[in-house]
């Protein structure tokens, strides 16, 4: 009789390596700008603020092209998809050294964001193939291994891209790209299975894909972005705006057959809906603390910005450790609950520090959230896994990283509100009591949440 598959021998590091690569390539990409974007606007002689662009570009492409590439892996193969994603990556990294002007390097930064965005819902549909050949639970450790790798290689980002600009130039943080993305190209010819036959044909493309959707979606999130980006001086036309492109996307996506954002499923499935709004809300927790924590180090506590990088290192270890441990847990609900308790703690622990307080007591205080990036993106995937359809779970992975996106635009409006010009330790207080209600508002949903019930990763 044929012995049962284990999940280590079906997804052991020869099948995880090429994805996890893959998913650092995005998060990496969207920190290690930070550091370039003073000499990038010297050299194309703009402003600051207006380079501010090549990261709301990426964000935006990247909230889009998630449920894409997600809705491509589902009819096409994850092996496909992700192939294409690589090369449009190595593309990307071969114009940004010719980009004559600041437009031109939005662009190509956006186009950066469309094939970064094809590893993650690629992995999680392979995996879930994966797992129905083979016979196992979900591969809960495999996806901790995911969460791992993006938020170790994340938190070098900026270390990383203030190396490769002092000492190559700015262009060299796209130009990185092209060797990264070709060595993943390899791995995943050598290592991944193939796709099984298409469920429709390229010829198709059109049908099967709602580029209406797509447009009224992008139509909707740029209107969102305005008006969340300037809360302190709201355009109230852009919300208007917003809730009209929202209602014609729900429309359209009611009369179209494939939508881009399958409303009906989403409306049956109150579970899939609260994890992303869970998500969404943490997520947004998470930006105020990775990029609110740091202005205040810099301009308030006034250290360095190599010293604030250090002090957030430990942060960085314990989010990707607790990605780890989170998969040793059968509940989904209960790795949840430890990370938005460790959020609270940690807000506690914010309240509790100001400028003079010593660095080791600052560092310890950010310590708390570490739980809430990576043991809650760990059980989060968990989540999505088992509530999503299996024939669209690659859609429903991107649509994820989309609730997460429109999070990290809601966190930057917070901090706009709490800091206004200069971070100061009133602020810093303020956005804590801010984290501190969501946090436990989300405890307690949690908590009563009736859409987790008993679940674990073996449903």
């Amino acid at each position: 009789m044929q012995a049962r598959t284990t999940p280590q021998s079906a997804f052991g590091f020869r099948f995880v390596t090429p994805f996890a690569l893959g998913s650092a390539l995005n998060p990496v990409n969207s920190t290690m700008i930070s550091t370039a974007l003073v000499p990038i606007a010297q050299d194309l002689h703009v402003g600051v603020a207006d380079a501010g662009w090549l990261i709301s570009g990426l964000y935006l492409a990247s909230a889009v092209a998630q449920p894409t590439m997600g809705r491509l892996a589902d009819l096409f193969g994850p092996r496909r998809v992700y192939l294409m994603s690589l090369s449009l990556i190595a593309l990307a990294g071969v114009l940004g050294q010719f980009a004559p002007s600041l437009i031109t390097l939005v662009m190509v930064r956006v186009l950066l964001g469309i094939g970064t965005s094809g590893a993650y819902p690629s992995a999680m549909r392979l995996f879930r193939v994966q797992a129905e050949r083979s016979g196992c639970e979900p591969p809960r450790v495999a996806m901790g291994v995911l969460s791992m790798t993006a938020l170790s290689l994340s938190a070098i980002g900026p270390f990383f891209g203030g190396l490769l600009t002092s000492t190559f130039g700015w262009h060299s943080i796209f130009s990185v790209n092209v060797p990264l993305a070709l060595l993943t190209i390899f791995l995943v010819v050598l290592w991944t299975p193939k796709d099984g036959p298409q469920s429709t044909s390229p010829n198709r493309l059109t049908e099967v894909v709602d580029l209406v959707g797509i447009g009224l979606f992008t139509a909707f999130l740029v209107s969102l972005m305005v008006f969340l980006l300037h809360l302190d001086h709201p355009d109230w036309l852009a919300l208007p705006v917003a809730t009209i492109l929202g209602f014609c996307l729900v429309r359209h996506s009611l009369r179209r057959r494939q939508p881009f954002i399958d409303v009906r499923m989403l409306a049956r499935n109150r579970p899939l809906v609260t994890t992303y709004l869970r998500a969404g809300t943490m997520l947004m927790m998470v930006y105020c603390m990775l990029y609110g924590f740091a202005q205040w180090l810099e301009t308030s506590a006034g250290y360095s910005g190599a010293t604030a990088g250090l002090v957030t290192i430990p942060m960085s270890i314990m989010a990707a450790a607790s990605s780890l441990i989170g998969t040793r847990t059968r509940s989904i609900r209960t790795p949840f609950l430890i990370s938005i308790g460790s959020a609270l703690l940690g807000c506690a622990a914010l309240l509790m520090v100001d400028s003079y307080t010593p660095v080791w007591g600052i560092a310890l205080a950010a310590l708390f959230f570490g739980a809430p990036q990576g043991m809650f993106s760990t059980a989060t995937q968990a989540a999505i896994y088992v509530q999503a359809p299996p024939e669209e779970i690659g859609t429903a992975a991107g649509l994820q990283r989309t609730a997460q996106y429109v999070g990290a635009i809601a966190a930057t409006s917070v901090l706009a509100l709490m800091f206004g010009p200069h971070a100061t330790d009133h602020g810093l207080h303020s956005l804590a009591w801010i984290m501190a209600t969501l946090s436990m508002i989300l405890f307690v949903s949690t908590v009563f949440d009736r859409t987790l019930g008993n679940r674990d990763t073996r449903a």
